[in-house]
């Protein structure tokens, strides 16, 4: 592929295609990638906020498999143009957004991923405080009914927060040993936490009785839509910019299959200790912890506080750089290829992180699922929709690869926009609008009819076909 002088702007070494010779992930990777990331802190609050929020075990067991079943069908179509090509999300969208107007859907990608990287950073701050308070407690709980934290918790929040900027500053490269401890530790946490709530709760016969907080089946279906919306829009991120990883796949069938070994099951599994977890506390301490942070700081022993609280250190650490600083450093990059590298693009993340109030988004359960998963579906439905409708319904699967580089190629279309995708973009947000602004207390809900209101609970779902609809009509109208 040659590129003159005035076409470089389009390209660099991280958005360039991968060649076939160099692309050797088999299933296994894919599997081990899910796993990996499946593992995670916010994966067992998510299934313990659906506990705190009323359902019972198998409820709460039954939402996260569907909405993990649901959101892979994106996952894997849009992961086979990452196959295929060897192309990256920030090149991919420019086929569908225009090589200008693809930096939209990469900054609302990466806008998400910092939100995500300061939720975990969050997590990590507030363990190391757990472990002073586990030797001193005289110290108080982290207090986040105010606007601030008290001081302690906040300086814990900003060494974390440091020592994230440090591995960027190192490379990604430094993580990868992280990588593989968290691989055997969480795991391992996992097992030895589950088998500690089923001896504490003498059995899991007490904890698989605790009955659903529900009155009726209308009551429960209220919460369980949006809660399958809040589970989709957990990997929502993650199912649009999925070619970033598929690119490296040998075929196919490694991409597809890996991803279908790896993801429900993982998440499921993870989630089960979670939930057993959440439920057990309520026989032990009376009340739901649902906050795994939390749980740890109320055990007798010091030692197994701190080990705990390390090992969730460790592990957020490890995931935070894997998940949510790799995807938006080549979305930033996306912004100007020669001038923001990988670096530079992880401080932005990191500034943004720490912008976002991370300790407001978790303080409680639905601020997490309502506020913060939903919210941000409605932004990424209506991306994966247009995505979904350009390649397989308008190009058949047909791109032309070296355009998607080209300043003046196929998909320059108005300057490098197509405002027929950002018409179907903005038309697929709009119906969530209204919702949202109930749900963050701006709006009273008596403006807007009562089903308006209601079609934020189902965002991702809304924005998606919305979205897809117009788009896939606008661009057969010649």
């Amino acid at each position: 592929m040659s590129h003159s002088q005035n076409h470089n702007t389009l390209i660099n070494e991280d958005l360039a295609p991968i060649e076939q010779h160099q692309r050797k992930w088999g299933t296994w990777n894919y599997a081990a990638l899910w796993i990996s990331m499946s593992l995670c802190i916010p994966t067992y609050m998510l299934a313990s906020s659906l506990i705190e929020g009323g359902m019972n075990w198998w409820q709460a067991i039954l939402t996260i498999f569907i909405g993990n079943s649901i959101v892979l069908i994106p996952m894997i179509l849009n992961g086979h143009a990452g196959a295929k090509y060897g192309i990256p999300f920030p090149v991919l969208v420019r086929s569908s957004f225009g090589t200008k107007g693809a930096n939209i859907p990469a900054l609302l990608r990466a806008i998400v991923a910092c939100g995500w990287f300061g939720i975990q950073t969050w997590i990590g701050g507030a363990s190391i405080y757990n472990i002073f308070r586990a030797w001193n407690p005289t110290l108080a709980e982290i207090d986040n009914s105010g606007l601030f934290p008290q001081l302690l918790p906040m300086l814990c929040f900003f060494a974390f927060w440091l020592l994230n900027m440090f591995v960027v500053y190192k490379g990604v490269d430094s993580i990868k040993k992280l990588l593989v401890f968290k691989a055997f530790f969480l795991p391992v946490a996992a097992f030895a936490l589950l088998i500690w709530a089923i001896i504490a709760a003498k059995g899991l016969g007490p904890i698989l009785t605790q009955p659903s907080q529900f009155n009726s089946t209308s009551e429960f279906f209220t919460y369980f839509f949006p809660a399958l919306t809040g589970m989709v829009g957990f990997w929502a991120t993650l199912s649009l910019n999925i070619p970033d990883f598929t690119r490296y796949a040998t075929s196919q069938k490694a991409q597809v299959n890996g991803q279908i070994i790896g993801l429900p099951p993982a998440m499921t599994f993870f989630a089960f200790v979670g939930v057993v977890v959440t439920s057990a506390t309520a026989l032990i301490y009376g009340n739901k912890e649902w906050d795994i942070v939390k749980l740890a700081g109320k055990f007798d022993s010091k030692a197994m506080v701190t080990i705990a609280m390390i090992g969730i250190v460790i592990s957020t650490l490890a995931t935070n750089i894997a998940a949510n600083i790799v995807s938006p450093a080549n979305d930033f990059s996306n912004l100007s290829p020669q001038k923001i590298n990988f670096r530079l693009g992880g401080y932005i993340t990191g500034i943004i992180g720490v912008l976002i109030f991370p300790w407001k988004l978790i303080a409680d359960p639905n601020g997490y699922i309502f506020t913060w998963l939903i919210a941000y579906s409605s932004l990424l439905g209506p991306i994966g929709g247009i995505m979904i409708a350009d390649y397989y319904f308008i190009r058949k699967k047909e791109l032309i690869a070296t355009d998607l580089y080209e300043a003046n190629g196929v998909y320059k279309y108005n300057n490098g926009y197509n405002f027929k995708a950002i018409i179907a973009l903005l038309v697929g947000i709009l119906p969530n609008v209204p919702g949202f602004l109930i749900q963050v207390k701006l709006i009273d809900a008596t403006i807007f009819p009562v089903w308006i209101n209601q079609l934020y609970n189902y965002a991702w779902f809304v924005g998606f076909a919305v979205s897809a609809v117009v788009y896939y009509l606008l661009m057969k109208k010649r």
